[in-house]
């Protein structure tokens, strides 16, 4: 083990351990005052916004000195707006029901056993997650409502926007009379850190990846404490043969240009050929004022071909596509485009392609958006609206801690409840339990 070794997996075990305090202290609070400490921490984050930004902007320098993807400084940047956007976000979970102590299910047995099902903290949990500072409060103030603690390892490459968020709240905390170590940050500086997090069994409840897809298999395929998978975004949007056309180019375009940096952004459009000859010409005219490039198949470059001949479009707007465009997760002004037969040609691109995110169906036909619905299985299924709708806040769980791609325990966008487990509660009045039978472990 080198000293670097070393020292990441003492500074990881000690901070986990002091977590695993800090959660102890949290998981019996009211939800009064995790609420007033939600608030004071909101607050907070508004009045150090030009600290914050300032911080940010070193982030900013260095990705642009590095080169780096304008998709992703978009995500890494914070200004006094987005900083007010977290804090709202912050009071909208401060103003949710507390999952806490819900009863989940409850009955009295034959026997006058009265048993309840109620929801309690996982624990600690911890985060890793790419070049999103939001998600360092995001995270922070749905582990805080649901009764967890939190530790936190972003990447480098927002270290000091990190820093500053974690600063700003943890003050906060000890001003509003809360354990500070509720919220940790994790060096950044090398990998070991990440390694020895996802070690941490016994210390941290569950592990919860955001990025991109080599940061996510890495994590899911080497921790040894249980991870809940989130998953890469290839989003996809059908348009049907008896779509609504004006309808379907308006949800395509804030489908992929509204922010195409995120993951619930359409990587691919599927427009049946029916209609594709009509549709196409508008969608590629409306995507090129977007910016938006188009990989198409042969269908869609004939379909442009006619169009830049017709003077209904430009050159350059359409390139060819190649096999891997439909696996991709472009993250920028890129979207893959194929013309597809019907309904379940569509729908079997979509089995064979997509990561399970989000896919959305534009159609005026109740009877096929049912068959869409049940055919495709992802975690978000949109009838006639865009896929940009697949995020805790559109779908009023306040913020969101990740959107998960796998079945057990979550999936979707997680909010407070999906940051909970049960325990039974068993209430008697001198209850025991007879001979025979056969034990269940």
């Amino acid at each position: 083990m080198t000293s670097e070794q070393a020292i990441d997996r003492t500074s990881v075990t000690a901070a986990a351990r002091r977590a695993r305090t800090a959660a102890e202290a949290l998981a019996p609070l009211p939800r009064s005052v995790k609420d007033a400490a939600l608030q004071v921490i909101a607050d907070a984050l508004v009045a150090a916004t030009e600290a914050i930004v300032a911080a940010n902007a070193e982030d900013v320098r260095r990705a642009r000195e590095a080169g780096t993807a304008e998709s992703v400084i978009d995500r890494l940047t914070l200004d006094a707006g987005r900083i007010a956007g977290i804090a709202s976000d912050i009071r909208d979970v401060a103003d949710l029901p507390d999952p806490v102590g819900e009863v989940v299910r409850g009955s009295t047995l034959p026997n006058g056993l009265e048993l309840r099902q109620i929801r309690v903290p996982l624990g600690v949990v911890g985060i890793v997650y790419e070049a999103r500072p939001n998600v360092t409060v995001d995270a922070a103030a749905l582990c805080l409502k649901s009764g967890n603690a939190v530790l936190l390892r972003g990447s480098s490459s927002a270290a000091a926007s990190n820093r500053a968020l974690v600063e700003v709240m943890r003050g906060a905390l000890a001003e509003a009379g809360l354990p500070e170590d509720a919220v940790q940050l994790l060096s950044s500086e090398s990998r070991e850190s990440v390694k020895e997090l996802m070690r941490a069994r016994g210390l941290v409840d569950v592990l919860i990846p955001r990025g991109g897809a080599s940061l996510i298999r890495a994590v899911v395929e080497e921790s040894t404490v249980p991870v809940i998978e989130t998953g890469v975004g290839n989003c996809h949007v059908y348009v049907d043969a008896e779509a609504d056309l004006a309808m379907a180019v308006d949800i395509l375009v804030n489908s992929k240009a509204q922010r195409p940096s995120v993951c619930n952004a359409a990587e691919t459009v599927l427009v049946h050929e029916a209609v594709a000859a009509d549709f196409l010409p508008m969608a590629l005219a409306a995507l090129a004022e977007a910016g938006v490039t188009v990989h198409g198949d042969e269908a869609t470059q004939r379909i442009a071909a006619r169009a830049v001949g017709e003077g209904a479009l430009r050159e350059g707007v359409v390139v060819p596509a190649v096999a891997e465009d439909w696996d991709t997760e472009y993250l920028s002004y890129d979207i893959a485009a194929a013309v597809v037969p019907s309904l379940d040609a569509a729908v079997a691109h979509i089995r064979r392609h997509s990561s399970g995110h989000t896919e959305a169906i534009v159609t005026r036909s109740l009877r096929r958006s049912r068959r869409f619905v049940q055919a495709v299985d992802s975690t978000a299924v949109m009838v006639n609206a865009s896929t940009r709708f697949t995020d805790g806040g559109q779908f009023g769980f306040g913020a969101e801690i990740g959107i998960s791609t796998q079945k057990l325990h979550a999936r979707g966008p997680m909010g407070l409840p999906e940051l909970t487990s049960t325990k039974y509660v068993v209430t008697g009045d001198g209850h025991v339990r007879g001979g025979g039978g056969v034990t269940s472990c």
